[in-house]
Order: structure tokens, then C-alpha cells, then sequence
């Protein structure tokens, strides 16, 4: 792909978008943005600052259809019209960390995927690397975009969270490092509800990658391993598990609640009880982290320093305050429902749940145990709680629906006892009453503060 004033057409104007307007602009295109949507003031302010003319509230198909690569934003699914036309005209289409990828130079990448724990995963993994003293930049869904962190501050290093929707529009896109956390049914609308579409997707992290380069698998998860025994994988796999039968000669395992590492003959080991991240899950997330640390060059000694002073992301298993004996958890950002089995696996207090919100289509039968064993009250915030109810009216006798985080705070502490936690965890996404589910996190925490 040359670009000598060859026309960059960019669909979509939010962080990845912008971010590769401005990177094309500084490589010498000529960059034309498109948004469907209104663009918010503070990209709309770097396009203009950077001289790059754009649209919003609609494509014009004039100014699209002649260009000679289109980067896509990850959110725009393709079956919107002007991405059909674009692919009838053969015109390149292709996403965000693609075109980023063009211009790395030889700076080298560890990039992280997965449906649940993608965000806490890589910010770890960058603060052990930034901990190490490593020129590393936190990017992707998570931090700056890619393309926006090359144009500006170029780095030896990218920590990289990737998405399926990502992954989709990439051709060479290729990671030193690729790891695969875990893959459960999600966003199932833009696979055409077909599951194995979506497992297909997240393994296209891998897909470039060759024998110089590492792909770090959670060995415990069964779409993961099924796959793999099917389908053959041209980098240097590294499993990690948290089952002792499982544990292979090189990889991540844990044995006698200590969490060990053995990479190249070395075994590192640590008690699981000095982790900062709480929960299996975490334990199991640490092992990925560390081992993408040790494959790296990193040391044990700042692995495990990193390991043990990591403060975890907002949103995700947050704690926000105890009142009255009665302690608040902020989990705004599980969305799905295996997000969901992960926070309440980690309660060992009685619960009440705060679910709710925009249903992708849920199945509630994966957390049912779960619910059954550790929950008594289940508030409801959203517009439509009947799937909730539906799912859960013969097993938790009382359940209450709120239509607002404030709401939802008063009723689940009029229900606790002292020792009880309250979970905002909602398995859904959050569009039906809030701008995302940031804004739903934070109407949660100002809540509690009020109460």
C-alpha cells in the first residue's frame, strides 16, 4: 500500500478513527473522515487542527467511493450501505490497528484479546513492562489509539487490548506477542448469531504471526482447546491453567495456591495470596500477564513486584465503600453475562445483585448456580427487566426493577445486612439509560457517596 497523495477516506470520527486521520495526514495522504453520527467536540477539534476536512451526520458516497483504502472504525458493522459499496468497488477496507501497523517501524507489540478480562489483562501487562523500566504505551480499546500513539509519541513498545471488531479488517496485521484470555458468546448480532463466526474472529490475532512470534492460551478454556485441535498455529504456543493435570513442561500453572511460571527451564513462583487482583479469574489472568512479561526478557523480581502492587481498572471489581458493615462493588463494565460468573465467583460474602440494562440476548443459565448459592436480592436497572425476571423469578423470591442508578443504590441497601456486598454487575450493556457503561459506574459510585 503506497500512499503518495492517494486518498485515505476514515469511517467513523471517535478515538481510532481520529487516530488514524491523523497518522495518514503525517505520513503524506490525503485524508477525507466520514462519521454517521455527530462527532464530539474534542476529535472534532484535532481534525481541524490538523487541517483534515470531514462530514458528520452522514457519508456522502461521492466523497468515499474514490478512495484507495478505507479504515473502518471497529463499531461500524459491515452491512451499513457505504461499506458494501466499498467492498462491491473493491475498494481496500481494513481497520484502525491495520493501517497503525504499517508505520510501527520496528517497534514490537503485545497484544491482548479475549471476551472477558481484555482491559484489566493489559493494563497489567503494560505496568509490569512500564515497571521494568520498558518504553511501552498502553493503546487500543483501552489508552490512546494505536495509529494516534505512533503519529505522536512513538514507542518501543504497544500493549495493545484488541477487540474481535478490531480483528476482523486486519490482512498483516502481525503481534510479537499475541494472548488469548478466553472466548465466550458475545456480540453474537455481528457474527449472524453464529458462534463459531466469533471464535473465528478472536484467532485472527494469531493468524499472521510466524515461529519467531509467541501466542500465550488459557488451556482451560474449551472453545480455545477445541479449536486448537483443529486448526494448526504457526507461532511458539506458551498454555497457562489453573489445573494442576493440565500443566504441560513450559507455560503457566498453579499448584498448592502458588502461582508458577516455567519458561525456558526457569520456573518462577508465587503465592497466589501476594497477588493485588483478587478472584481466579485474576489469578489466571496474572499467569498470562506474566508470562507475556518473562517471554519479553523481564525479570522475576519486577514481575512479582508489579504483580503485587497493581491497582486494578475502574469499573471493573471496583470497590467504592463500605457503609454501615455493607460494602459496595462497582462492576459497570461486565456486559456479559460470563463477566458476571466471574464477579460473583469471586464473592465470598452474601450478595445483592444489580443486573440490567440493554440485553444482547443472555443466557443467565451459565451464573445460575451461582445466583442460587450466593445471592438474595436481585434489583433490576433498566427499561426492560423481562429476560431477568424471566430467568430468575423461581429461584431469588425477591427481585425489585429501578430505572435509575440512584434508585437502584436505595433499594439494594434497604435490603442489606451488615457483612452483605451490593454488585452493580449487569451482564448488559448499558445504551438504554446511560451513555455507556462509564457514566453507569459513575452514577453508581456517586450514589453510595450519597447514601
Amino acid at each position: 500500500m503506497t500512499q503518495s497523495m492517494q486518498r485515505l477516506v476514515i469511517l467513523g470520527a471517535a478515538e481510532s478513527g481520529v487516530g488514524a486521520a491523523l497518522l495518514g495526514k503525517q505520513k503524506g495522504w490525503d485524508v477525507f473522515v466520514s462519521d454517521g453520527g455527530t462527532i464530539k467536540e474534542n476529535y472534532k477539534k484535532d481534525l481541524i487542527n490538523a487541517d483534515i476536512p470531514f462530514e458528520e451526520n452522514g457519508h456522502t458516497a461521492e466523497k468515499i467511493l474514490n478512495a484507495h483504502c478505507i479504515v473502518k472504525s471497529p463499531g461500524i458493522s459491515n452491512k451499513v450501505s457505504i461499506v458494501k459499496q466499498a467492498r462491491d468497488l473493491k475498494i481496500e477496507i481494513c481497520s484502525e490497528i491495520e493501517f497503525g501497523y504499517l508505520y510501527k517501524g520496528d517497534s514490537k507489540i503485545v497484544a491482548i484479546t479475549g471476551s472477558n478480562g481484555k482491559s484489566t489483562t493489559t493494563k497489567l501487562i503494560w505496568y509490569i513492562f512500564k515497571n521494568a523500566g520498558y518504553d511501552a504505551a498502553l493503546v487500543g480499546n483501552i489508552g490512546y489509539s494505536f495509529a494516534r500513539q505512533i503519529a505522536e509519541k512513538p514507542s518501543e513498545w504497544y500493549i495493545m487490548e484488541v477487540s474481535s471488531f478490531q480483528l476482523d479488517d486486519i490482512h498483516w496485521f502481525e503481534p510479537d506477542i499475541a494472548v488469548l484470555l478466553n472466548i465466550t458468546p458475545d456480540h453474537l448480532d455481528r457474527y449472524d448469531y453464529k458462534f463459531e463466526n466469533y471464535i473465528k474472529s478472536k484467532f485472527r490475532i494469531a493468524e499472521n504471526q510466524t515461529n519467531k512470534d509467541y501466542f500465550i492460551v488459557n488451556k482451560d478454556d474449551l472453545n480455545i482447546k477445541e479449536y486448537l485441535s483443529n486448526h494448526s498455529i504457526n507461532s511458539k504456543i506458551i498454555y497457562y491453567t489453573m489445573d494442576i493435570n493440565e500443566q504441560g513442561s513450559e507455560g503457566g500453572y498453579l499448584k498448592d495456591e502458588h502461582l508458577h511460571l516455567n519458561i525456558e527451564g526457569e520456573d518462577f513462583e508465587m503465592s497466589i495470596h501476594e497477588l493485588s487482583l483478587k478472584g481466579k479469574h485474576n489469578q489466571s489472568n496474572s499467569m498470562a500477564a506474566g508470562i507475556s512479561a518473562r517471554v519479553s526478557g523481564i525479570r522475576s523480581l519486577k514481575i512479582r513486584e508489579s504483580l503485587m502492587a497493581f491497582e486494578g481498572l475502574q469499573h471493573r471489581l471496583e470497590y467504592v465503600a463500605t457503609v454501615k458493615g455493607i460494602s459496595f462493588i462497582n462492576d459497570s463494565k461486565a456486559t456479559n453475562v460470563n463477566s458476571v460468573w466471574f464477579a460473583l465467583e469471586s464473592m465470598t460474602e452474601p450478595v445483592i445483585l444489580i443486573l440490567g440494562g440493554q440485553d444482547k440476548g443472555n443466557d443467565y443459565s451459565e451464573i445460575m448456580n451461582l445466583v442460587e448459592s450466593k445471592v438474595k436480592v436481585i434489583i433490576c436497572l433498566g427499561k426492560d427487566n423481562t429476560p431477568i425476571h424471566k430467568a430468575f423469578d423461581t429461584v431469588i423470591d425477591t427481585i425489585i426493577d429501578t430505572e435509575s442508578a440512584k434508585d437502584a443504590v436505595l433499594a439494594a441497601y434497604s435490603f442489606a445486612d451488615k457483612g452483605d456486598v451490593v454488585l452493580l454487575s449487569p451482564a448488559c450493556a448499558s445504551f438504554d439509560l446511560f451513555k455507556n457503561y462509564e457514566e453507569r459506574g459513575n452514577q453508581f459510585k456517586e450514589a453510595v457517596k450519597n447514601l
